[in-house]
Parts: structure tokens; sequence; C-alpha cells
């Protein structure tokens, strides 16, 4: 097995602060737009793997902020969400995207069952192994497992203009997710909503569904504009705010 992951390949996950003592577990699954060389690029080019299709800009940044500013644990994905997708089922249609917003992927085509299985085994289930291991671990010390996932969303969808700065999307953690929009909302300048620009369903989501809801342990994704954590002061604005909306809420309950 180890001979056939070159060295090009870094870790499935990128787990930050293990040991830390907040209740918040902070997940990034959107991390990174590293895909390794013998995928060619997937067949796109430099500044298509710079763009939203390949990960999520900024979240990356914002959740490495939060983790020191929460003492919070912190798990990001290590690869490109083109290669696999960390929020997605493993059995619905864009696990394994062939096309993202209008772009196609061509390195996505024709894939074999073995290229899948391969994907999944290297990418997909260390990351997902290593969070469960965790929260099964917090659950089994008598500690709260409270599940913040951090991404970001283009500001035009498919020539769609989105007026949002921020979204928090949630299911059955409607206690925590309206309380997060309400302590955002203490900044009346946000345009801050529920379930925007997406919803929460388990055939589009993994991560609040399955190490969330299933388990009983409050799970919200936040998605923030990504023009506005571009850069390093958008990502300490937002780390910031997102600090102070959960301690408010860690406080009131």
């Amino acid at each position: 097995m180890l001979a056939e992951v070159p060295t090009d390949w870094p870790a499935a996950v990128d787990v930050l602060n293990e040991s830390g003592r907040s209740r918040f577990v902070l997940i990034c699954e959107h991390a990174s737009n590293h895909i390794p060389a013998e995928y060619r690029k997937l067949g796109l080019d430099d500044r298509d793997l710079t763009r939203h299709i390949a990960w999520d800009i900024g979240a990356a940044n914002v959740t490495r902020a939060l983790s020191g500013r929460l003492d919070a644990s912190a798990f990001l994905g290590g690869y490109s969400r083109l290669l696999i997708d960390l929020n997605r089922p493993l059995h619905v249609a864009d696990s394994i995207p062939l096309r993202s917003e209008a772009t196609d992927i061509p390195g996505n085509l024709s894939l074999d069952a073995a290229e899948r299985e391969r994907r999944r085994r290297l990418m997909f289930h260390p990351f997902q192994d290593r969070l469960r291991a965790h929260l099964q671990q917090r659950t089994a010390e008598g500690r709260r497992n409270v599940l913040v996932a951090v991404h970001s969303f283009t500001p035009v969808y498919l020539g769609q203009q989105r007026s949002w700065h921020a979204g928090v999307l949630f299911d059955k953690a409607q206690l925590l997710g309206q309380a997060l929009i309400a302590q955002l909302r203490r900044d009346p300048l946000l345009n801050v909503d529920a379930n925007v620009p997406y919803g929460v369903s388990a055939d589009a989501d993994y991560a609040l569904v399955v190490h969330g809801d299933l388990l009983n342990n409050p799970a919200v994704l936040i998605e923030i504009r990504n023009d506005l954590i571009a850069d390093p002061e958008g990502v300490d604005v937002w780390a910031r705010k997102l600090e102070d909306a959960l301690r408010a809420i860690e406080a009131l309950s």
C-alpha cells in the first residue's frame, strides 16, 4: 500500500489542537485545493484550481484561526473536493463530480470502480474515521460534541448574485443554528440567514448528518461569502465574529 502513495500525497486530514478544551469541534472538509501530480490537474488549468470549484476559499484560514481562539479541535481535509467531496455521501453523483458549476472535470470522466475505491480509501475514509474516533473519545470522556463546519461560497453562481454575507445551515440543530444566527445579527450590517445558499439533507451533506444529527451531536455548517475571507484581514474579522458568537452561545447554554 505504501508504494502506491507517492510523496506528493499529504495526509488526508490535518488535525489541529486535538486536546482542545472547547465543546466545539471544527470541521473544514474543503480546506485544500491539492491534487497529486499523477492526476494531471484533472485536465483543468491552474486558474481553475484556484477557483471555488476546487476548494472553499478562505475557509481553512478561518478554521485555523478559530481553532486557536476557541481552544477547539479542528479537522481539515487534505485534498481538493474535485477528487472526492468529503461532505457528500459516497452514493451520490457529485461525490466525485463530473461538473462543478459550469466547468467540466475531464479527469473524473469514465472512472473505473478501482479508482473510485482508491480515492475513498486514501482520501475519504481516513478523514471520516479520524473525526469519528475523536468524537467517540470525547463522548467516552463525558464531553459534549458540538460540531461547527466552516465553508465558503462564491458571490456569483451560474450568473446569479448572492447577497448574503453568511449562512448558517442545520437540520435537527435548530436551537444552535438559530442562536448562532441571532448572535451574528447583532451586527446590523450583516446579512445572515438560515440554510442559505444551500439547505441540508442526507443526500447532499455528510458531516452534519452522519457525525452530527444521527449521533445527537448538535451540528451546524457556516457558509461565509468567499470574497469576505480572501485576505488575512477578512479572515481575522470573521474569526473574531464567529468566536464572539460561539462564546456567547456557550455562555447561555
